[in-house]
C-alpha cells in the first residue's frame, strides 16, 4: 500500500488520536463482522489506520495477519490482538457507557487499545511490533504462522479482556478429541432389546471417561482443575432404527501443572478399560492439542503492566490464571520470552448474545498500556546496566 511521508504521518497522529477518535475507531471495527478466517476487512482497516498513525513496515502476511512497526531502539515489544470473533452478529450501538457489538470485549477493544498505545511510542523509546492475528477463535492459524518468523521480540503482550485491574499470567492447555463408539448390530426401534444402542452407550462412555479424567481434584481451584466437557454428538441414521455408531467431541482443558502427553496417556488407558467393560468398540483421535502455559510472575513485563495499572487505576492489580486457552500458549511455549495477556473488557461478556464493553474502561486501558510501555522501556534498560 502507498505510505505517507513522515511529516504527514506525524500530523495525522497529532490531530487524530483523541479519546473521541479512539472510540469512533473501535465502533468502526465492531461494524466489521469478522468470524474466524474471514478477517480480511478488519486487516485492511487496521493496515490503513497503522498507515495514518505513523507505523512502518506495514504488511498483511500469507495467512492474513497484520504486522506493523512503530518506534525504534530496544526493547522490542510485540502487542498482539486477534481480529476474529465467534459467529453471531450483535447490533452495534452505544447505550450510556456501553458499546455493544460482536467482539466488543473479545477482543476488538483490547486490540484497538493496543493499536493506540503503540501509536504513542516515539523514536528511541523501544520498538513495537503490532500484530492483528487471524483465527484465534479457531485453530490459531495466525499465531502458529507468526511464531515461525524471526522478529527478535523481547517481550509480548496479548490482547484479551481481563479487566483493567487484572493481568493474565496463565492459560490452561487444551485437547480436543473425537470419540467413536460402535456396537455390534442395530435393530428396529420397536424391539430395542435386540441390540445395544450406540448413542446410549456413548453417553455412558463419556460420563465414565469424564469421571476418570476429573477424579481426585476436590481441593483444587477452578484455575487448576482439569475439565472434560462433551461439546458435540452425532449418531443415528433413521428415526426408527437403533444407531450402530455414535461420535462425540470432547473438549479437555489442562492446568499448568499437567501436560498434553500425560492426559493423552490417561485417555488411551481409560478408553481401553471402558470399552472392555461395556463390550463396545471405541476409537479416539486428537483434533487439537495446545500445551498449558504460565508466565514468570516477576518478569519486567508483569512489573511494567502492574505499575501502569497502579498509576491509572490507583489500585493493586491482581495476577490471574484463566480457564480458557489463548494465543499466549502457543507463543509462550515456542519463543520462551516474558509474556502476559491483558486488555480492557469483562471476560464474562465474551461470546454472549449481547456482547459489550465499557467505553470508560476501554479508554483507561489505552492509558494503562501507554504507561506500561514507558515503564517496560525503563525496566529493560535498568536490567541491562
Amino acid at each position: 500500500m502507498p505510505l505517507k511521508n513522515t511529516s504527514e504521518k506525524e500530523l495525522d497522529a497529532h490531530i487524530s488520536v483523541t479519546p473521541r477518535f479512539t472510540v469512533k475507531m473501535l465502533e468502526k471495527a465492531l461494524r466489521l463482522y469478522t468470524p474466524s478466517l474471514s478477517e480480511k476487512p478488519m486487516a485492511e482497516f487496521l493496515a490503513d489506520k497503522c498507515d495514518d498513525l505513523g507505523f512502518e513496515d506495514i504488511q498483511i502476511d500469507e495467512v492474513g495477519n497484520v504486522i506493523a512497526k512503530k518506534g525504534s531502539g530496544s526493547p522490542t515489544i510485540m502487542l498482539c490482538g486477534h481480529m476474529d470473533v465467534v459467529p453471531g452478529k450483535v447490533k452495534v450501538r452505544r447505550e450510556g457507557d456501553s458499546l455493544h457489538g460482536r467482539g466488543a470485549s473479545d477482543a476488538k477493544a483490547p486490540l484497538m487499545a493496543m493499536l493506540f498505545a503503540a501509536a504513542s511510542v516515539k523514536e528511541n523509546n523501544g520498538t513495537i511490533i503490532f500484530v492483528g492475528a487471524v483465527d484465534e477463535e479457531g485453530n490459531a492459524t495466525g499465531i502458529k504462522n507468526l511464531v515461525k518468523k524471526d522478529l527478535g521480540v523481547d517481550y509480548a503482550v496479548f490482547g484479551e479482556p481481563s479487566g483493567t485491574k487484572q493481568v493474565t499470567i496463565a492459560y490452561k492447555g487444551r485437547l480436543a478429541i473425537n470419540l467413536k463408539v460402535s456396537v455390534e448390530d442395530s435393530s428396529h426401534a420397536s424391539a430395542p432389546w435386540l441390540s445395544k444402542n450406540a448413542i446410549e452407550e456413548s453417553l455412558i462412555f463419556v460420563n465414565e471417561l469424564k469421571k476418570k479424567l476429573e477424579s481426585n481434584q476436590e481441593d483444587r481451584t477452578k484455575g487448576m482443575l482439569l475439565t472434560a466437557t462433551m461439546t458435540e454428538i452425532k449418531g443415528g441414521m433413521s428415526h426408527n432404527v437403533t444407531p450402530k455408531e455414535c461420535e462425540t467431541t470432547f473438549d479437555i482443558r489442562i492446568p499448568v501443572d499437567n501436560n498434553c502427553k500425560n492426559v493423552e496417556q490417561q485417555i488411551a488407558t481409560s478408553v481401553k478399560e471402558i470399552s472392555e467393560e461395556r463390550g463396545v468398540e471405541a476409537f479416539y483421535s486428537i483434533l487439537d492439542e495446545t500445551e498449558p502455559f504460565e508466565a514468570p510472575h516477576n518478569s519486567p513485563i508483569v512489573r511494567a503492566i502492574t505499575l501502569g495499572i497502579r498509576e491509572v487505576e490507583e489500585a493493586h492489580p491482581k495476577l490471574i490464571r484463566k480457564t480458557g486457552t489463548g494465543d499466549m500458549n502457543v507463543l509462550g511455549n515456542q519463543w520462551k520470552i516474558p509474556v502476559v495477556t491483558y486488555g480492557p473488557g469483562d471476560p464474562h461478556e465474551a461470546h454472549t448474545i449481547d456482547e459489550k464493553v465499557s467505553i470508560d474502561e476501554y479508554l483507561r486501558g489505552i492509558e494503562i498500556l501507554k504507561k506500561s510501555l514507558q515503564h517496560l522501556k525503563r525496566l529493560h534498560d535498568k536490567k541491562l546496566k
